[in-house]
């Protein structure tokens, strides 16, 4: 005689709900915010805008924290997303590990080049 207690559950897929909804939705909103603000900033400047007026917007501290902000806001945004995408679509779990690992390089990658970029200007 065997005793069942509750259902087996799959872990399979994208299942880490209102925590992921809620990060994707405030990585969003972060970003849209930085877009107002860099937007912003080039409607009301005046003159051409080249090298010069872009480094000037991002030369102030405050402009890099919230650059370095978004940049990281980003990169979360981007693997929530590709995460789920993965788990969703991709079941041979060897193939999605590599996938997964090969999504988190990137994203390092891309972050290190977005901060070189950031403070070089």
């Amino acid at each position: 005689m065997s005793v069942n207690y509750g259902s087996k559950r799959t872990v399979v897929g994208a299942h880490y709900g209102l925590r992921d909804w809620l990060a994707q939705r405030l990585t969003g909103a972060l970003m849209a915010v930085f877009t107002i603000v860099v937007l912003a900033h080039i409607i009301f400047s005046s003159g051409p805008i080249g090298y010069d007026k872009w480094a000037g917007i991002f030369s102030s501290q405050w402009m890099k924290t919230l650059t370095f902000s978004v940049i990281v806001a980003l990169l979360y945004h981007v693997w929530v997303g590709m995460r789920d995408v993965l788990m969703d679509y991709i079941k041979p779990v060897g193939l999605r590990l590599v996938l997964q690992a090969f999504t988190i390089v990137w994203l390092v990658g891309c972050a290190g080049w977005a901060i070189q970029v950031l403070w070089r200007l």
